[in-house]
């Protein structure tokens, strides 16, 4: 089911997300819900704080079919490339504006998978921009973060000037 993302400033956007124990069919049907909403934006990713549940979960499909979408809870970064990539990042809680973001190439990620086994992963490019986007979600932080404060303001007054005008 496709959830409304949670606008910002939601304070849900800027809380730590809670672990997750085990993988239960609860958690199964979020990351289901995550998956149809990530699709219909479309986007890459898709944490689930963002649509409203204070979890650390998941989900990322930067393929080029779509359908290959990587489930995870409590994922952590294990390694990061000394090599950054520069990706214009956004997000459906500030709709209308996006910002170039400078992040690892790539990362070594571990968490737990859909079976509730423990994985690691390497992820790159694309791959790896979204899912540290998605762990930036999970610990309260939302792209924009990493801009100077007045680049950080100037999109935000931007995107409320947006929404304003409907």
């Amino acid at each position: 089911m496709i959830r409304p993302c949670l606008p910002f400033p939601h304070p849900t956007l800027r809380a730590t997300a809670a672990e997750v124990p085990e993988i239960t069919p609860e958690i199964r049907a979020i990351w289901a819900d995550m998956v149809d909403t990530m699709e219909a934006m479309p986007g890459y990713g898709l944490a689930a704080p963002q649509i409203g549940h204070a979890l650390r979960l998941a989900v990322v499909d930067c393929s080029t079919e779509r359908g290959q979408a990587v489930l995870m809870a409590n994922p952590v970064i294990l390694h990061a490339s000394g090599q950054l990539r520069e990706h214009d990042e956004a997000s459906p809680n500030l709709p209308g504006v996006s910002a170039k973001i400078s992040r690892p190439r790539a990362v070594t990620v571990r968490f737990l998978n859909a079976q509730g086994a423990q994985e690691d992963r390497d992820f790159v490019l694309l791959w790896a921009t979204s899912v540290q986007h998605q762990i930036d979600h999970l610990n309260g932080k939302l792209y924009f973060d990493h801009l100077s404060a007045l680049k950080r303001n100037m999109l935000i007054a931007k995107a409320q000037k947006l929404a304003r005008r409907g």
